[in-house]
């Protein structure tokens, strides 16, 4: 006959009364008082020497009464049943396994009854780690084992995609880690069918590596860094590792076990970073996700705004778009870095980076360098409007790379035929006179203002379908001038212009096409140079632009803002600011459009904003500028208002207050897209829309393509370039190629 078991507080707590008072529980993790009169006269039973029969024998509550407080202390995690002291084992291993919240009585049983598969890749030693599971009772070695753990020098190391195939074909679940280096990984546990699996991780891992993939790709070969490791750092890893294998064992199980742990050793800094699952993964999702979302017709439907101030009319606010998506920047897991104030931004501009931008091209040597150096971001009128905004951009920025399960369709142009498929050409509104002097401009100008080889119409390329909100049905565009890829095509490749991320579906389209109605306006300005009015400030009677004017000249700078608005007559604003205080007058420039003149006005002064850490350290003597672009800080030490007179505002035209914008606020973001789509039918432009949403990523993102409207670099064929100045009275006569502006807008 076996003793019955015993009851009383759980190891890891110990109980000291204060009479009258309370009853106080220490543990590790803290303090907890309990009062009362009954508890008072229970406690020093629960010390795990008697029996329940004992325990109601030595106190005067009755049997429902004691029951009742001791399923209350149960329900707490406070008492539990304890074996007889003569089968008792490790008493501070037992308190450990009940910290965890667990029944020492199963945890320790489940270390010696489950075997677990011991995996090394790489360099690593399993000897220490195997000795450390030994040390618990637990079984290594057994290949049908339902646990394995997965130790690796390196979390893409190749093999690793064979091993999560045969988890994923036999269903058994499976630790990662890496006890090696510096910086040392622990995690997740794959769970085949339930979670995500390793090539979900992979492919955010390998984004954090555009270094050492372009790398890869020219060398044909990996190169991995040396070993940075200690034997401390080793014993400290594979330890970990084996801790964590048998919590899983013990029957320990949190969330936080389907995330990445790191420890830099240096440092000791830690940090846990989340694993989501990719419903398109194609090793344990559905890879035609992507493809039967392009293939769908794009519905917009009734959205109303929720957010209508600061720097635009949003379906949700800045909180919650940043509460719902701020896991994805994260620098192991994420789509991008962590988000970060620009470290140049003066005190009263609110500029944020958010990652290399993806929209860059990185098959060459520049191309990955500029790639590093340039980042994607954000700004906004308040902190948190810039931090959504880089966040967004860098979605904007993922999304819009081509991973290679986006739909294409194989064919020529000529082949596929205009009523089916867009012609780059007009698209992509390079002059003729431009191809003929391609070698010479391209060597002279920057690299995203290349000009491309002539598009043959009998080539066969990958063409991609985007929904016509004008027709209600697919045309097809040619794929690389949709997503931004290495090693894109000689005649096509991709720009981030009409890109947007937003809150909704409607929120996104809405941003993309003021994109392109603003870069368009801002061409038809700055390549025919024309006079513009000024925008009178004053009459807006903002409070944040009030100050932000004062905050500019309290660093020498002058500041104004032009109307560039266009015959689409949606406000489009270039604000412009010079320095006073040398000769360079650095001029800056930022560009914003938006129904509402007063949005247009902040987005412009904003954007401007994003320039001002490059040069606000800048000196007479033309040192002290940040990192920019050869051709940028030519600009800024050459430029000034008397050679380039059109940045001034024109002073034959009147100044044009908020009265003199016709805008009447819209509430649903429904009624802004079906406006869009009359201001484009009433001038013959067919709008397109892609959606470049990404099932593991959530967050709506498009691109808006609207065929004739101008791009604000230098892209000069015939069209509105030279006939919507005249037919808006700002010139007699089209300009002449030859007497466009020679400078090609740099932003």
């Amino acid at each position: 006959m076996t003793d019955p078991p015993l009851i009383g507080f759980k190891r890891h707590l110990r109980a000291a009364a204060v009479p009258g008072e309370a009853v106080y529980l220490t543990s590790a993790r803290g303090t907890i008082a309990l009062s009362g009169a009954r508890i008072q006269e229970l406690a020093p039973l629960l010390d795990g020497s008697h029996s329940l029969a004992e325990v109601q024998e030595r106190t005067e509550l009755s049997p429902a009464e004691l029951g009742q407080l001791l399923g209350r202390l149960a329900q707490a995690n406070l008492v539990g049943s304890r074996r007889p002291a003569a089968t008792r084992g490790d008493a501070a291993a037992e308190a450990y396994w009940e910290l965890a919240g667990l029944d020492a009585g199963q945890a320790v049983p489940g270390l010696t009854e489950a075997p677990v598969e011991l995996v090394a890749l790489g360099g690593v030693d399993t000897g220490r780690v195997a000795e450390a599971l030994r040390s618990m009772d637990v079984t290594v070695g057994e290949e049908s084992a339902a646990f394995a753990l997965v130790l690796c020098d390196d979390y893409l190391d190749p093999e690793l995609e064979r091993v999560n195939a045969r988890r994923l074909a036999d269903g058994r679940s499976w630790l990662l880690a890496k006890p090696t280096g510096a910086d040392l990984w622990i995690g997740p546990v794959f769970q085949p069918g339930t979670g995500p699996c390793w090539c979900c991780l992979a492919t955010r891992l390998r984004g954090h590596r555009r270094g050492e993939t372009w790398l890869r790709n020219a060398l044909s070969h990996l190169v991995s860094p040396p070993e940075a490791a200690l034997p401390l750092t080793r014993a400290l890893g594979l330890r970990l590792a084996a801790l964590e294998t048998a919590k899983w064992l013990a029957g320990w199980r949190d969330e936080r076990q389907g995330s990445v742990w790191t420890l830099d050793t240096l440092s000791l800094e830690s940090g846990r970073h989340r694993v989501d699952k990719r419903p398109q993964c194609p090793a344990c999702g559905d890879s035609g996700l992507v493809e039967a979302r392009v293939n769908r017709p794009v519905v917009v439907v009734s959205r109303g705004k929720t957010a209508a101030d600061g720097n635009g009319h949003r379906a949700l606010a800045p909180e919650q778009v940043w509460e719902r998506y701020r896991h994805l920047a994260d620098p192991v897991t994420g789509i991008t870095e962590e988000i970060q104030r620009d470290p140049r931004s003066p005190s009263f501009l609110h500029c944020y980076l958010s990652g290399p931008n993806l929209a860059l091209a990185d098959d060459s040597l520049s191309g990955i360098r500029a790639g590093l150096r340039q980042q994607s971001g954000g700004k906004g009128s308040t902190d948190l409007e810039a931090k959504v905004g880089a966040l967004c951009e860098a979605v904007e920025r993922y999304c819009g790379a081509r991973l290679g399960d986006e739909p294409t369709v194989r064919g020529s142009y000529r082949d596929l035929g205009a009523r089916r498929a867009v012609h780059p050409d007009a698209y992509q509104l390079f002059h003729r006179r431009q191809f003929l002097d391609r070698d010479r401009w391209n060597a002279a100008n920057m690299g995203f203002q290349r000009v491309p080889e002539p598009f043959d119409d009998a080539e066969v390329i990958d063409w991609t379908p985007v929904w016509s909100l004008t027709a209600n049905l697919h045309r097809l565009l040619p794929t690389d001038l949709l997503y931004f890829t290495r090693n894109g095509h000689g005649s096509l490749r991709a720009d981030s212009n009409g890109n947007a991320a937003g809150a909704s579906p409607e929120d996104a389209i809405v941003q993309g096409f003021l994109e392109l109605v603003e870069r368009d306006a801002v061409a038809l300005w700055w390549y025919n140079r024309t006079g513009q009015p000024a925008v009178e400030l004053d009459s807006f009677d903002d409070p944040w632009i009030a100050g932000l004017r004062r905050r500019y000249q309290s660093v020498n700078r002058e500041l104004w803002v032009l109307d560039v608005t266009s015959d689409l007559g949606i406000p489009v604003m270039a604000a412009v600011s010079r320095r006073v205080d040398k000769p360079a007058e650095d001029i800056m420039l930022g560009f914003g459009a938006h129904f509402d003149p007063r949005v247009a006005a902040r987005r412009a002064l904003t954007e401007l904003g994003q320039l001002l850490p490059s040069i606000v350290g800048a000196r007479a003597d033309g040192t002290g500028y940040g990192q920019a672009d050869d051709h940028i800080q030519h600009w800024w030490r050459t430029a000034t208002t008397a050679n380039q007179p059109y940045l001034r505002p024109d002073a034959g035209q009147p100044g044009k207050d908020l009265a003199g914008y016709a805008y009447s606020p819209r509430g649903d973001l429904r009624d802004d897209i079906e406006h869009l789509l009359r201001l484009a039918g009433g001038l013959g432009l067919e709008v397109l829309v892609l959606d470049q949403t990404r099932p593991d990523i959530g967050m709506p993102v498009v691109k808006v393509i609207v065929p004739g409207l101008r791009h604000f670099w230098a892209r000069f064929a015939p069209g509105r370039l030279y006939d919507v100045p005249v037919r808006l009275g700002r010139l007699a006569a089209p300009t002449a190629y030859e007497d466009l502006n020679p400078i090609p807008l740099f932003l």
